[in-house]
């Protein structure tokens, strides 16, 4: 860019320009830079369609940006993806947020059966909400995607705001950006001008979003979690991985020594326990491959990539290699068997079970009470 120093930074937000990536941040075309002032892509749809985009921070920095929430009067909305929640929640946001009240928005409810009972899965928020250790003042249900929960939401953004700014927080790809810009559409004179707040030590600066009342709705980068299975494949296998329609259950009856890949992904091994069942609740895109387990290892060496994919063996190799994680199963059943951004296999059991699960290296895996 044949520009000075100053102008290599969005007037709008602050952060410094790139014409390389569109989905990184600061990204302005090559032809937008003749424009006086110069401002990034994310802060031209903001002030011109009344639309923000997702930008993301890796993990240190998004925490010390968190810091600074704890110091000011304000609300706290954090947003989680259902399909994804124990991967995509914030388990140290209670320790940024001071006293400040949050409300827990949970996304993607489009995906559970119509006939699901919502007080129930609104008690199942909340109670693992607490185990993460967040205290949280109310929770809302919505889907982006279908345009469902949202006047309630506003009704409870109303009722806890209280004339305050309102802080939106959460992971990559949870629907932040559809919130926001609701939030903008009710609450927003977008005629007024963008204002920046830049905080000391962070890679972006956030935006201020001015409401009519002369607060703000702060929009914070997204958190990359890379213990999310989405975070680590590539971009053509994200389709095979995030469903797009209400989950479909698909229910195996195992016996003791059967496994199950998804595709070449993950593999979950019924190690010990009686014949029972196992209810797969992942996205349609992917197939679910039985066979015994004595033959499990050669099987995937043999045909992983191709009988076993998504991915192809080439996109495999880009993959950390799997590591094993091991969980006993009690008596009682309803335990779900959890594997960030693939889904959950949930064990009907009533006798309990050992469990192998297999993921690539980093990949979040543990047990919970049963969402479904």
């Amino acid at each position: 860019m044949n520009q000075n120093e100053s102008a290599l930074k969005c007037s709008g937000c602050g952060v410094k320009l790139q014409t390389e990536a569109i989905e990184l941040p600061g990204y302005v075309p090559q032809k937008a830079l003749e424009r006086t002032p110069v401002i990034c892509q994310r802060c031209f749809r903001i002030k011109n369609y009344n639309e923000a985009m997702s930008v993301a921070f890796d993990q240190d920095d998004f925490l010390r940006m968190l810091g600074r929430i704890g110091q000011e009067d304000a609300l706290v909305i954090h947003i989680v993806d259902l399909f994804d929640f124990d991967g995509s929640i914030i388990s140290s946001l209670q320790r940024f947020v001071g006293t400040n009240p949050v409300l827990l928005v949970v996304n993607k409810i489009d995906l559970l059966p119509k006939a699901t009972n919502w007080n129930r899965l609104k008690n199942w928020v909340q109670r693992q909400a607490k185990e993460h250790g967040i205290r949280i003042v109310d929770v809302a249900l919505v889907s982006a995607k279908r345009n469902l929960g949202f006047e309630r939401l506003l009704e409870d953004v109303g009722e806890w705001r209280q004339g305050r700014d309102v802080y939106v927080v959460g992971a990559t790809n949870v629907g932040k950006s559809t919130l926001i810009n609701r939030l903008i559409r009710d609450y927003s004179d977008m005629e007024r001008e963008l204002t920046t707040s830049r905080y000391p030590g962070t890679t972006l600066d956030i935006v201020n979003i001015p409401l009519d009342d002369g607060k703000h709705i702060i929009d914070t980068p997204g958190i990359v979690y890379s213990s999310r299975l989405t975070e680590l494949v590539a971009r053509e296998d994200l389709g095979s991985l995030l469903p797009d329609k209400p989950l479909k259950p698909f229910v195996y009856q195992l016996n003791e020594g059967q496994t199950l890949f998804f595709g070449a992904m993950a593999r979950f091994d019924f190690v010990e326990g009686e014949r029972q069942s196992f209810t797969c609740y992942v996205s349609s895109g992917l197939p679910i491959h039985r066979t015994k387990l004595e033959r499990a290892n050669e099987l995937y060496a043999e045909h992983r990539g191709e009988m076993l994919a998504p991915p192809t063996r080439e996109r495999l190799e880009d993959l950390p290699p799997l590591s094993r994680h091991q969980f006993r199963i009690g008596r009682g059943g309803d335990t779900d068997v959890f594997i960030s951004g693939l889904g959950w296999i949930k064990c009907n059991g009533l006798n309990g079970a050992l469990i192998d699960v297999y993921v690539p290296k980093g990949v979040k895996v543990l047990t919970r009470r049963s969402l479904i």
